[in-house]
């Protein structure tokens, strides 16, 4: 079965992706029946360039003071964490191991949120076990936060992508915003949702993988564990969750240490001496697709003012045959890969949320988006 998978990943290139590391780019928005035929049908990315530079966004928000303007009388959501890590493998607070880490989430006046994300202190200075000083703000709620807490900033970008709805027959059930600066990213995850992501300001750095490449990232399970933030002493303490809950990861880190290069390489032979994952960088003005179920680590570069600002749209995607062809796949057993997520001890689909599908239930953005979050609860 090794020498099967490993043709696999092979083959998906040769037929489908194309054998470049490189995402495919449109000069223009596509009509709705090519993006559908040509990249939906395909569960195949791509970056339309040129798409939003129309959005009075992509002027407007480079203004801090229209920004803190609109936004005065608004609290918004922050994820606080030591290092930018949030929702990602660090070492376990109590022994040798890793858990999996999400970030303090606070809210705040979007201007103390700005000021953070951009001054000194909001640049970080631990070392990702909660007991260094200093923290990273992100502004982000993966819950239509873009709708909810700054929907006064609705009129500044378009409320749907007009040839992506056509094509995919519905609107999106959430739209999001992000801001953060050099030192938020996001470690290898999928989603079960068609992605339309936006750049509005500074640069996003993608690293992506199909969703037949999933031995490649040797999903496992990891404790829970989650961030507070203490006012007084300004440290965040990473503390297990208690009952203890496990959520299945990524992980392999794609961008180790001079010092662990060696070690992670021999560790995750599937990945580094496998098929190099596709690589794009987002500009402002540019929409990448990335299609549902596929592979993702994501970084950024700031803008002049140190920050980073992206909307996304959540479309819905099809549990059709695809999707039973990846549950399948994922559970063949590779001899390198170790025991599969059907062969863990833990079956309780309660315990194993992903990040992205653990969104306050009280914040979903419809009730359509709360059913499509019972269905998806595997990683």
């Amino acid at each position: 079965m090794e020498q099967q998978l490993e043709t696999l990943w092979k083959e998906v290139r040769e037929l489908s992706l194309g054998t470049s590391v490189e995402v495919e780019r449109l000069n223009s928005p596509p009509s709705s029946l090519r993006f559908l035929r040509d990249f939906v049908s395909a569960n195949k990315p791509c970056i339309i360039s040129d798409a939003t530079l129309h959005w009075p966004a992509i002027s407007l928000w480079s203004d801090d003071k229209y920004l803190r303007g609109a936004l005065s009388g608004s609290s918004v959501s922050v994820h606080l964490t030591p290092d930018g890590r949030a929702d990602a493998l660090v070492p376990h607070p109590e022994d040798s191991s890793l858990c999996f880490a999400s970030a303090h989430v606070c809210r705040m006046p979007f201007s103390e949120a700005l000021d953070l994300i951009s001054s000194d202190k909001g640049k970080g200075k631990g070392k990702g076990n909660g007991k260094g000083n200093g923290v990273v703000a992100y502004c982000q709620e993966q819950n239509d936060c873009f709708r909810n807490e700054y929907s006064v900033l609705a009129g500044d970008c378009e409320a749907h992508i007009p040839w992506a709805t056509e094509a995919l027959g519905c609107l999106p059930e959430a739209v999001n915003l992000w801001i953060g600066n050099s030192l938020s990213h996001t470690s290898f995850h999928k989603d079960h949702y068609e992605n339309l992501y936006v750049v509005v300001s500074g640069l996003k750095h993608f690293l992506l993988l199909p969703p037949t490449d999933v031995h490649r990232l040797y999903i496992h399970h990891y404790p829970a564990a989650s961030y507070s933030y203490s006012p007084d002493t300004q440290e965040l303490i990473l503390e297990l969750e208690k009952p203890p809950r496990y959520v299945p990861w990524c992980s392999v880190d794609p961008y180790p240490s001079p010092d662990s290069v060696h070690h992670e390489i021999s560790k995750f032979p599937l990945y580094f001496n496998g098929p190099k994952p596709f690589e794009c960088t987002l500009r402002p003005g540019e929409i990448l697709y990335l299609p549902s179920m596929w592979f993702h680590h994501v970084s950024q570069s700031p803008d002049g003012r140190g920050r980073t600002i992206a909307v996304n749209y959540w479309y819905d995607m099809q549990f059709d045959i695809k999707y039973a062809y990846f549950k399948f796949l994922q559970s063949i057993h590779h001899p390198l890969y170790g025991p599969t997520l059907s062969q863990s001890e833990d079956k309780d689909p309660l315990s194993v949320l992903s990040c992205s599908e653990r969104t306050d239930r009280s914040n979903t953005a419809s009730g359509a988006y709360e059913a499509k979050e019972k269905d998806s609860k595997e990683a």
